[in-house]
């Protein structure tokens, strides 16, 4: 197989980063108990917990659409309802699984500037209806980096804890590139989680550098009661766990998760300031983490496809995004741009 050169679509389309691929080489040296019984999983829970400075329950999932909506089930009867923003990933991109893993729990979903919800929008929608008819609403999910790689500020997340502390609902965090996130507020794990009102957290390993692999955070260890049933039934409870909790102990361990993030951050920031300066191009959401949403030609992004660029246009006419990831170069950049501007 030839190497493929990077591509701009999605921080999923990088491959494993040199830390995570160490610790699961370590991992394979022999044998280990299956099902999490194992010591690479017991360091790697710890370490979550020292990392996030705070007891917690922790559990692996293979991905986030397995973690998003198992943890969601555990959050929600089936007639309760999940508030949600309408570009959120359990929404557009999961094909019903939050849904289907409840039993039938309702997303119920808002508007919000930037693909944020806000504590006005999520107030209305509890308080739109309360008789028995409706599905109740239980569960607040934010998304931290939002799907529009936007970020939510400590004061807007106090807002949100604010208003589910008030209707007694319970707030899950998408947390697919969390690590961007707090790379780029320079603010703890703890200070945009827990101490923001969250009880249960989707961290995502895959987008950071991981193979596969998500971790499941119960900060409100009571809502975990029987979670690792839950992942069993679900088919997410793996055999050969150590290949999942090693790389992530490689990770944290060793600071590649923050490392990895930064770059990832600083990339998209170079890109952002290079296609600024070109006329034709147009800017559409405020780039605060690893992505760059964009409006081009329709032209441009025909020719950029024919060149074997890939990247997404799901966001209306015209644009696209753009997400870079730990192991993007300036150079590969350097290239997109200049086939976006002899494009224009």
């Amino acid at each position: 197989m030839h190497n493929q050169l990077e591509q701009f679509a999605s921080d999923n389309y990088s491959g494993i980063c040199p830390q995570a691929l160490e610790y699961m080489l370590k991992a394979n040296e022999g044998s280990a108990p299956a099902y999490g019984n194992d010591e690479w999983t017991q360091k790697a829970t710890d370490y979550f917990r020292e990392l996030f400075e705070i007891d917690c329950e922790v559990f692996f999932a293979f991905n986030g659409t397995a973690a998003n909506s198992l943890s969601l089930a555990a959050l929600c009867q089936s007639y309760h309802s999940v508030i949600c923003h309408e570009t959120s990933h359990i929404e557009t991109d999961e094909c019903g699984a939050p849904e289907f893993a409840s039993n039938g729990s309702k997303l119920l979903l808002a508007k919000g500037e930037n693909g944020k919800l806000t504590a006005q929008a999520i107030e209305s929608l509890v308080t739109k209806r309360t008789d028995i008819h409706y599905p109740k609403p239980k569960v607040i999910s934010i998304t931290q980096a939002t799907e529009v790689g936007t970020l939510y500020s400590l004061d807007e997340l106090a807002a949100i804890k604010e208003t589910a502390r008030k209707h007694n609902l319970k707030i899950h965090m998408d947390g697919a590139r969390f690590a961007n996130a707090v790379a780029a507020m320079n603010k703890t794990p703890a200070e945009i989680s827990w101490k923001s009102g969250v009880d249960v957290l989707c961290f995502c390993g895959t987008k950071n550098g991981m193979a596969l692999g998500e971790a499941i955070i119960f900060f409100n260890k009571a809502l975990a009661e029987d979670f690792d049933y839950r992942c069993k039934q679900a088919g997410q409870l793996a055999s050969k766990m150590r290949f999942i909790s090693a790389p992530w102990l490689g990770l944290l361990e060793t600071g590649a998760w923050l490392k990895n993030a930064r770059h990832a951050n600083q990339c998209a920031e170079y890109l952002e300031n290079k296609l600024i300066s070109i006329d034709g191009v147009e800017m559409m959401f405020p780039r605060e983490a690893n992505a760059v949403f964009a409006k081009l030609p329709e032209h441009t992004i025909k020719i950029l496809k024919e060149k074997g660029w890939q990247f997404y246009t799901f966001i209306g006419v015209g644009g696209v995004r753009f997400v870079s990831s730990w192991n993007t170069t300036q150079s590969r950049i350097d290239e997109l741009v200049n086939d976006i501007k002899d494009s224009i």
